[in-house]
């Protein structure tokens, strides 16, 4: 029986203890897998997350010629060499599975001089927009054609621009960074997104011989190699995922544990940090590891003058989107009232539904906003993953609940988070992996 045909049997109300590690971040090994394909000589990965989404990538990138395999002994590590020019006609059954397949646009154009990109998919919060891709390709040059089921871009050589994106789009800077590479001449990317993700693969491009200045800002500068000069190999190591140390600090202050999350990738930490502070939960560096402490107060601080908290999302450095379902229902067991703002996706906080039926006291004002008033004991529920982020917050609001709760459609949670039911059994949860 395949995992989508699977679920979570999870027996809630026990502290979480131990030490835990994050994988690498899935929002950076997509990307990377792509740019792979702008060189003709092996690119290694080191630190890739075994997860679904991770597996359709290179499923993709497989059909389009690459060859993809691991390293022997040594897990996590994944060599790809393309050494022929790659297949422009990305396979409409696999990205449609995937919203990651959007960012092989870049890279495809700049090899090949072609690409048909079939609407991609992925998780079903509300629309997510082509426009910032499809409007910085063709500052670069690209010929645009859209058809019903996707977009065919071309362009027989790509010239250096100064492009303005209209918002802030991380897989949009993504393709314009990799189209930009093997551009004529000097790109200006500005309003670029900075998400770490966005530095691993400018960091990358660095390392396979491309000039780019400003890596964590809002501007980036690149020298384009003109097609002439091929792209090195190079070796290059994902970095922490910052969601899952997130949603580890969640289930270890939610669940009363004391939890060691290492490798926790401090300096991108910041505002995460902040902000379950903002809870009342409280974090300790230790060298390169957060500690989470146990027996937490969780008090919401309140505003000055004693108003109502707003945390709401926002472009890196702000706080994360992807973090605002499992905010949310930390929230759910904290002494206080909060306003969640979800800018960016009009239907993220459509989960709630199923909290609010696990005894949460939660009135959602509109498809953006939610009032959360805590804390409200949970008790065991059967419920739905409907996307990765609130997959994991169903399940972290299980590991809470009293009693038993069956969480369906789990292949969402593992398109996210490697082994996660295995990992966290190390630490105490009670979870089973069983037939529907």
């Amino acid at each position: 029986m395949s995992e989508g045909q699977k679920v979570f049997k999870v027996k809630g109300g026990r502290p979480l203890q131990g030490v835990i590690r994050p994988e690498g971040n899935k929002n950076e090994a997509l990307p990377l897998l792509a740019a792979a394909l702008l060189t003709a000589e092996p690119v290694i990965l080191e630190n890739v997350p075994d997860i679904e989404d991770v597996r359709q990538m290179m499923g993709i990138i497989q059909h389009l010629g690459a060859d993809v395999s691991p390293l022997e002994g040594k897990p996590g590590h994944v060599r790809i060499h393309t050494p022929e020019t790659p297949g422009s006609e990305i396979p409409s059954d696999l990205s449609t599975l995937l919203r990651g397949s959007v960012t092989l646009a870049g890279p495809l154009l700049a090899r090949t001089g072609r690409v048909f990109l079939p609407r991609p998919g992925g998780d079903r919060i509300g629309r997510r927009r082509l426009d910032t891709h499809i409007l910085a390709l063709q500052a670069l040059g690209a010929k645009v054609q859209i058809f019903p089921d996707g977009f065919e871009l071309t362009a027989e050589r790509l010239v250096g621009a100064d492009i303005w994106l209209d918002e802030a789009s991380v897989t949009g800077t993504e393709n314009a960074l990799c189209a930009a590479a093997m551009a004529e001449g000097e790109t200006v990317i500005r309003h670029a997104a900075s998400e770490p993700h966005v530095q691993g693969l400018c960091n990358l491009l660095v390392s396979m011989g491309v000039s780019i200045d400003g890596i964590g800002s809002n501007i980036l500068r690149i020298k384009g190699t003109g097609g002439t000069s091929r792209l090195k190999g190079a070796t290059h190591r994902v970095s922490p995922d910052y969601l899952e140390v997130g949603s580890f600090i969640s289930l270890a202050a939610v669940t009363g544990g004391e939890v060691l999350i290492e490798d926790a990738d401090l300096p991108n930490l910041r505002m995460i940090r902040q902000v379950f502070s903002r809870l009342g939960i409280e974090t300790r560096p230790e060298s390169d590891a957060l500690r989470v402490p146990g027996d937490q107060t969780l008090e919401i601080v309140s505003d000055m003058g004693g108003a109502v908290p707003h945390i709401d999302d926002a472009p890196w450095p702000g706080f994360p989107a992807d973090m605002t379902s499992v905010i949310l229902v930390t929230a759910t067991q904290c002494n206080g009232t909060v306003l969640i703002h979800e800018k960016m996706f009009e239907s993220r906080l459509f989960f709630v539904d199923r909290l609010i039926s696990m005894g949460a006291k939660i009135v959602l004002c509109d498809p953006h906003r939610a009032v959360v008033m805590g804390p409200s004991p949970l008790s065991g529920a059967v419920v739905s993953s409907p996307d990765i982020r609130a997959g994991m917050a169903m399940l972290i609001a299980a590991l809470c609940a009293q009693g038993e709760s069956t969480i369906q459609n789990i292949g969402q949670i593992d398109r996210g988070f490697a082994r996660i039911d295995e990992r966290l059994i190390k630490l105490g949860a009670r979870i089973e992996r069983v037939d529907a």
